[in-house]
């Protein structure tokens, strides 16, 4: 029971701190149509601004003007490059949002090398915040949860109770209806492929002390974004918090009981192949629940798609 709470903390904090890669992308997905490959290079580049800035001035300056600074570098992205060659189709997008990716991670290697960079989280947190069965939870993981947790309902006060969220989300679907009561509906565009990717460098900058700083950290997240906002529906925040949540459990849990796939087919009625040795699932009924964790959100999008195509909060199609 005391490793149950202690899965539930540790998937809790890895599904929010999906969700804020996610919330973003998820906007910017619905409203613009834009597969961006390159959002998870902007949570890497959260991360290295943050570690930058804190060496002179500490971590909570880094806080505070990283993801400032990634949300500028995103609506000028979105200014400068995707506009332009939004209209052409989404084939020049993908290779785009593609190849902005590769450039980011190149950049980032010429600037602080291919090695881990000593990104730590502040002096003030590092400390156990209390202990389960001897399981110590970081005051750190306890202030990302809070962190989120805000962002969340920031974001959805926003959406939900201001002018501007509603404009947001008339735009969503009706963009044209909505540029002829005259809004500026590329100025909308752009700030919340700004906003959007500004929450992927706050995430970032949160993630970097845990998860480590390095080059390939924007691939390690990069594809289970795209899948957290097909399962949870484009342009639902809701959706997106569900889906970041259930992926960041099921993952959690899976790499910490170590079951054998041959054990949860036996309890669900399958039989054992009488020549288990030249069965073709041998290698499946060998499998432990560790190795299969990667898969399951995969596994998860797939039975959402299937069953309910629009996602579990969405309202159009994925």
């Amino acid at each position: 029971m005391d490793l149950i709470f202690v899965n539930l903390i540790d998937g809790l904090v890895t599904g929010l701190l999906l969700f804020m890669l996610s919330a973003g992308l998820t906007l910017i997905f619905s409203m613009m149509g834009v597969l961006n490959f390159a959002h998870a290079s902007f949570y890497m580049l959260g991360a290295y601004f943050a570690y930058q800035i804190s060496l002179a001035m500490g971590f909570w300056m880094g806080l505070l003007l990283a993801p400032i600074i990634v949300g500028v570098l995103g609506a000028g992205v979105e200014r400068y490059g995707l506009r332009r060659v939004h209209q052409y189709g989404h084939v020049p997008e993908l290779i785009f949002t593609f190849g902005l990716a590769l450039l980011i991670e190149e950049i980032v290697q010429f600037i602080w090398g291919k090695n881990n960079v000593a990104y730590n989280a502040p002096e003030i947190l590092q400390f156990s915040a209390f202990a389960i069965a001897g399981n110590s939870i970081p005051a750190y993981k306890i202030f990302m949860i809070f962190i989120s947790v805000s962002i969340f309902i920031g974001l959805l006060f926003i959406l939900t109770r201001t002018r501007i969220g509603m404009i947001i989300q008339a735009a969503l679907s009706y963009p044209r209806t909505v540029e002829a009561l005259g809004h500026n509906v590329p100025l909308i565009f752009m700030g919340v492929f700004g906003v959007g990717t500004g929450l992927a460098g706050v995430a970032g900058v949160i993630a970097g002390p845990t998860l480590g700083t390095f080059p390939g950290m924007a691939f390690v997240l990069g594809s289970i974004v795209f899948v957290t906002i097909v399962i949870g529906g484009l342009g639902s925040l809701w959706g997106a918090l569900v889906a970041s949540l259930l992926i960041g459990w099921i993952t959690t849990f899976a790499a910490s009981y170590n079951i054998r796939f041959e054990d949860i087919l036996l309890s669900v009625g399958f039989s054992m192949p009488e020549n288990m040795a030249e069965s073709p699932f041998r290698d499946i009924w060998n499998m432990t629940t560790p190795q299969i964790g990667p898969i399951l959100p995969y596994l998860l999008m797939i039975i959402i798609l299937v069953v309910r195509p629009h996602g579990l909060f969405g309202k159009r199609d994925a």
